[in-house]
């Protein structure tokens, strides 16, 4: 064999090889487009679901996704890396065979190539099933992060320091989505997508808001406590609580703002049963002899930590009061299970609608509503920073205390006062603008 046909030999030979390496850097450059995309779009929910059932994949890649800056670092670096290796590779052969449009020619194939083969393919795999796919990749991915994790930690702090150089603060141990707004988001999502129904949403939106509100946001406020003077006389007592829809009713002396106890329905039966069977008589009934110790709680508890106390202390009933011990109303266990599961009525309930659709799409509400079950029912957005009914809000956003037929305009809903007692705005005409 001459020497041409050795160097000829040669040559195709160098021309095979940079093509295989190539190939080899585009099925690398796939693994590591996919290996991303299937482990940041992986739920780790399911992924734990799956690891409690034996999975060691779906352990691994949660184990991987707890770091996930690391992880698409070091995934992002290694993509990189074999994507401009492939590129160099590919210019330099093209311009090897065809001289300097080799340059224009390496670009248009290698950009087809690597976004057909090393792109949407594999990224479109992963995305189907990405917790299957994150299990799979999880083996291969663990050494690659761990390798490749001191040139990520080295181009961390350096990202860092340029950010922080314009302004950027970014606290390495601040979670930027909380697991609770995660799941509120999850859950309004799905909502959307028409796969979680209203009602659904609203109770576990109600279960997860329970840390977040207090209790003077849904307390029955002081002016609508009914209570008892235990200085009257025993017949209008005894009435006043035979006629009461309420089963317990705080007991006052000489001052509203001096609760001394709380009378229970069951206590009260007893008593008076023992009255009728006995020699006593009625008249000389005392209602303190059957009171209950009250049960004080400050207003900025939080619903949460209240439901809590009330299972560990075996009560359903607190008086809520202020920084300076002022009754400001009170709160029962009923009212926080309605904030996960609506409204709960019984056959002694008063029927009031807080809400009433009218024919031209505008809602009359009562002013007591509060701006959260205002927004549940209509699907809207008010704030509730600064008031916590709808007739605070207008009073705030007015600052002033309307009159009957003001109205006003503000967060894209038109506010039109219908009724007002006193100082008080009772009813309300809402339309969205």
């Amino acid at each position: 064999m001459d020497s041409n046909s050795v160097e000829i030999t040669n040559l195709a030979a160098v021309i095979w090889g940079v093509g295989a390496a190539i190939v080899g850097l585009l099925i690398l450059s796939a693994f590591f487009s996919g290996s991303e995309t299937a482990l940041t779009a992986a739920n780790r929910a399911k992924l734990h679901s799956m690891a409690k059932s034996g999975s060691k994949g779906a352990e691994r890649a949660l184990k991987l996704t707890e770091d996930s800056e690391r992880l698409i670092g070091s995934v992002l670096l290694g993509n990189n890396l074999v994507n401009i290796l492939a590129t160099s590779l590919a210019t330099s052969l093209f311009t090897f065979l065809y001289g300097a449009n080799g340059i224009a020619l390496a670009t248009l194939v290698m950009t087809l190539l690597v976004l057909i083969f090393a792109e949407v393919l594999p990224k479109t795999y992963a995305i189907t099933n990405p917790e299957n796919a994150a299990s799979l990749v999880s083996r291969l991915v663990a050494p690659v992060v761990w390798a490749l994790s001191p040139i990520v930690t080295v181009i961390r702090a350096f990202v860092r320091l340029l950010l922080r150089i314009v302004g950027v603060n970014i606290d390495p141990g601040t979670s930027f989505l909380a697991a609770h707004e995660e799941i509120k988001g999850a859950i309004s999502l799905h909502h959307s997508e028409g796969m979680v129904e209203k009602a659904d949403r609203d109770r576990l939106l109600g279960a997860l808001d329970l840390k977040m509100r207090e209790v003077d946001e849904i307390m029955l406020h002081r002016s609508d406590v009914e209570m008892i003077d235990a200085d009257g006389p025993a017949e209008e007592i005894l009435s006043q609580c035979f006629q009461s829809t309420h089963t317990r009713i705080p007991i006052f002396r000489n001052d509203p703002e001096n609760v001394i106890g709380v009378m229970h329905t069951k206590d009260l039966l007893r008593a008076v049963d023992g009255l009728i069977n006995g020699t006593e008589k009625l008249k000389d009934f005392d209602v303190m002899s059957i009171a209950r110790d009250p049960y004080f709680v400050p207003e900025t508890t939080s619903l949460d930590d209240q439901m809590r106390e009330f299972l560990r202390r075996k009560v359903h009933f607190a008086l809520v009061v202020d920084e300076y011990g002022s009754l400001q109303g009170l709160i029962t266990l009923e009212d926080i299970l309605e904030e996960i599961v609506g409204e709960i009525t019984d056959e002694h309930d008063i029927d009031q609608e807080e809400l009433a659709r009218e024919p031209d799409g505008s809602v009359v509400v009562d002013g007591a509503m509060t701006i959260r079950d205002l927004n549940r029912e209509c699907e809207w957005n008010l704030l509730d920073e600064d008031a916590n009914t709808v007739a605070g809000l207008v009073i705030h956003e007015a600052q002033m205390i309307p009159a009957e037929g003001q109205v006003f305009s503000f967060q894209g809903i038109r506010f039109e006062v219908l009724t007002r007692e006193v100082n008080r705005i009772t009813r309300l005409k809402l339309r969205k603008i």
